[in-house]
């Protein structure tokens, strides 16, 4: 993998990466710019722009005349946006690569943002929220953030509320741009096999044109998070279902924070795939859930551990499962942990990482979220190499660190009440 890194007079970062491999590529832009750069009356706003830059440009008058024209040279396209930045990125083979630039660079610093379209997204977005509302394995993990995050703009949810939505008009959106949408504040990324191309003068010279122009100003930072808890807490939300839903989880760092990778290794450990000790304890071993993983979440001044399942209906059962998940907890704080687990959650995260660069787009987010939220990028060898560095008594050492009840949270949906789940445990 050779990885150039340019900046414009504009000052946007552009990384180009050569993989060596098919002939394909992945443009994607990242801007730093997300719900948490938000306020209770525009919240929503960074998530229905991003569904607005496919909604017509210049010289792409309409989402048709965009997706036809990706589309048409074998590409594919997409966006994202997440708490604390959105992406656009576009898929196509490396021939087309004039033309994935210039559509990407219309869509973003032209776009239309056609009233009578902002009206008829709106349907679309409540749509959208009325499917997460009827998907408690993804509304779970909101439940979750809120709890922790609550009050601040970083427990806001992307998607935004009704009320706002629906009140959003076209200078919504130009002023949030205006604030955020800045070349200084965001990564273009190039990803995929060039075979060398991508390196020659002319590459960057398409890149200037298009996104030369894109005027630089200061952006607003996010309000820092600074909360504080002194106990467990817990949020329940009644809800009729087949399958109660839980997130249990603890409060740890930042994703600046050296411990990252001992927590990544720890979360592993605990329900990373099918031989982790969640996925035994829970699943093979009772039969209490279909799906039980634990991740975690890093922000630039916060982050947590969490682990989520979808429980067999029944108060006893989850709290069963609770019981469970809570003293595998305990166990890891306690150094109960083999060697060999320790080098299989290893050589897992090397591997799972390995195989998704097999990606151009994995590669182009791997490349270009660390260049954006940490100014600066990794190579993948310089995280196996972090990963390789983790010992026994740093996972232990987090773990007490992080596994104590004032950093406790539980997050639950199905037919239940506060009151259903004690936050007793001892750990």
């Amino acid at each position: 993998m050779n990885i150039k890194k340019s900046t414009l007079p504009n000052n946007l970062t552009v990384l180009f990466v050569e993989t060596e491999s098919f002939p394909s590529f992945t443009a994607l832009l990242l801007v730093g710019a997300g719900s948490r750069y938000e306020t209770s009356a525009n919240n929503g706003t960074a998530h229905f722009l991003e569904h607005m830059a496919f909604k017509g440009s210049e010289q792409y008058p309409d989402s048709l005349t965009i997706a036809s024209t990706i589309e048409g040279m074998g590409g594919v396209f997409n966006a994202f946006t997440d708490k604390d930045h959105t992406g656009y990125w576009i898929k196509a083979p490396v021939a087309q690569y004039d033309t994935v630039m210039n559509v990407l660079s219309d869509m973003l610093l032209h776009s239309r943002l056609d009233p009578e379209e902002i009206n008829r997204e709106k349907g679309v977005i409540i749509e959208e929220m009325n499917m997460y509302e009827d998907t408690p394995y993804r509304k779970v993990g909101d439940v979750f953030e809120e709890l922790l995050y609550g009050g601040t703009p970083l427990g806001f949810e992307i998607i935004g509320t009704r009320k706002n939505v629906l009140s959003f008009t076209r200078d919504t959106f130009i002023e949030y741009m205006n604030a955020y949408y800045r070349p200084s504040n965001a990564v273009l990324v190039v990803a995929g096999g060039f075979r060398g191309s991508a390196f020659e003068e002319s590459w960057m010279t398409v890149i200037e044109d298009k996104f030369g122009g894109w005027q630089d100003a200061n952006t607003p930072l996010p309000v820092p998070y600074t909360g504080q808890q002194k106990k467990p807490a817990i949020r329940v939300r009644h809800k009729k279902t087949e399958q109660a839903h839980f997130c249990l989880g603890f409060r740890t760092f930042s994703l600046t924070d050296s411990r990252r990778y001992d927590l990544s290794v720890l979360t592993t450990i605990l329900g990373g795939g099918m031989s982790s000790r969640l996925f035994i304890e829970v699943r093979e071993r009772r039969g209490l859930c279909y799906y039980i993983s634990t991740g975690r979440e890093f922000y630039t001044d916060t982050g947590n551990l969490v682990t989520q399942a979808g429980v067999t209906n029944s108060v006893e059962k989850v709290r069963e499962a609770l019981d469970v998940t809570v003293a595998q907890h305990r166990e890891i704080a306690n150094g109960s942990f083999s060697d060999a687990e320790l080098t299989r959650a290893k050589e897992m995260m090397k591997g799972r990482m390995l195989l998704s660069l097999e990606n151009s787009h994995s590669i182009a987010s791997f490349i270009g979220t660390r260049q954006l939220m940490e100014k600066k990028y990794a190579t993948p060898a310089e995280v196996i190499e972090k990963i390789d560095a983790v010992t026994k008594e740093s996972v232990v050492e987090v773990a007490r660190t992080c596994f104590t009840p004032e950093r406790m949270n539980l997050a639950v949906i199905g037919p239940f009440s506060e009151s259903d789940f004690p936050l007793d445990y001892t750990l």
